[in-house]
């Protein structure tokens, strides 16, 4: 299948009941609002990267970037006091780099909003773990934290705050074993037993939550399956709910995002399938935000 577009027939009303939907633009009018001419940064989301690990510096990069061109209004990266000098002289010059002791350190934190799993490693895991179940804010989670997760399932019943799972395939037999139906019918099962929104990624990544549509997303290529991209969209999707979108909503929206921008690096800006990199996705956002917009 191609690219998928839609031409909307407004005398066709679609069932409020309906259980499957595609994400294009026109299902995001009134998502993305143009900010008002006063605007400051404490409206658009503090947001709590906790990401990176020795050898695994670029991922939190990454993911600030990501939350960055995404629109949030501050970016703070907290990473292990053995890292931080390496962290701070690379990290993006917008993001506020905070060396910590322990991870259990960040319950006190006056964040908005938490992205957290990328390239953090598990040496830690117990301090991470207790940071997923404990943490009031909303938190995104991917890669070793979901793999943190999986060792311990039930804490994800006991968490405060709306948790969004952003999980591969491979991430998604952690965490769910033992399920061999289409992703659709695992999608939605998980998300019946666990109350969490999931970002299923794949060719057609799916957004789920009980009682809500199954979402399809409709952008993306074959480009995107190299490392990075995923910390990438944790990071946007982060800092989407910090402007104030539900976990749907910003997984809908981020997965949309990250597809058509890295469309757009191939199809406008030279770049190929093979040679497509998670930085080109971070340069071509605000065309696909502008997309949404028109």
């Amino acid at each position: 299948m191609g690219r998928i577009e839609v031409v909307p027939l407004h005398e066709l009303r679609p069932s409020e009941k309906t259980k499957e939907i595609i994400a294009t633009p026109p299902a995001f009018r009134g998502l993305l609002p143009r900010r008002e001419y006063s605007a400051y940064k404490n409206q658009f989301g503090r947001i709590g990267v906790v990401a990176g690990s020795k050898g695994f510096v670029g991922a939190a990069l990454m993911t600030s970037q990501g939350a960055l061109r995404a629109g949030a209004g501050l970016v703070e990266l907290f990473v292990l006091e053995e890292i931080y000098e390496i962290v701070a002289s690379a990290a993006p010059m917008e993001s506020m780099v905070k060396p910590v002791r322990s991870y259990r350190d960040l319950l006190k934190q006056k964040t908005d909003v938490w992205a957290l799993g990328p390239g953090l490693g598990t040496s830690r895991a117990a301090e991470v773990l207790e940071l997923i179940e404990k943490a009031k804010q909303p938190m995104v989670l991917d890669a070793d934290g979901l793999y943190i997760l999986s060792e311990k399932m039930a804490a994800l019943r006991r968490c405060k705050g709306e948790r969004l799972l952003t999980p591969h395939p491979g991430e998604m037999k952690r965490l769910f074993p033992d399920h061999k139906e289409p992703r659709a019918g695992i999608a939605t099962k998980f998300c019946n037993r666990f109350a969490v929104t999931l970002l299923f990624k794949g060719s057609r990544t799916i957004v789920a939550q009980r009682d809500r549509p199954l979402s399809y997303n409709t952008t993306g290529n074959p480009g995107m399956a190299t490392g990075g991209m995923g910390d990438v969209l944790t990071g946007v999707c982060a800092g989407l709910v910090g402007q104030g979108l539900a976990p749907y909503d910003a997984a809908r929206v981020g997965a949309w995002l990250c597809g058509r921008a890295a469309e757009m690096a191939i199809f406008n800006d030279g770049q190929s399938e093979q040679s497509l990199l998670p930085h080109d996705v971070l340069d071509h956002l605000g065309q696909a935000f502008d997309e949404i917009r028109s």
